[in-house]
């Protein structure tokens, strides 16, 4: 899952014209300073919906705002069984 979301990060910094890109993000890396601004955090979610036919956001009873790349990870593993 780490590496499909990092996969897709790295695509959604190429079409938002971002120069960073990742092998690897830690698991407290902030999501705010990796280069995606809410815009790049939609569509991150919209192609990880395509990839994985999952929005683990619409599934969760209370919404649940990430704040690091550990806490992204965590909702897509819980809600991928």
């Amino acid at each position: 899952m780490r590496k499909i979301i990092i996969a897709k990060i790295n695509e959604v910094l190429e079409q938002t014209d971002r120069s960073e890109q990742y092998e690897d993000i830690e698991d407290c890396a902030i999501l705010l300073q990796t280069g995606l601004d809410s815009l790049g955090f939609a569509i991150l979610v919209s192609l990880l919906e395509e990839e994985l036919e999952l929005d683990p956001f619409q599934l969760m009873d209370e919404p649940v705002y990430p704040t690091t790349f550990g806490d992204f990870l965590s909702i897509y593993e819980r809600h991928s069984d």
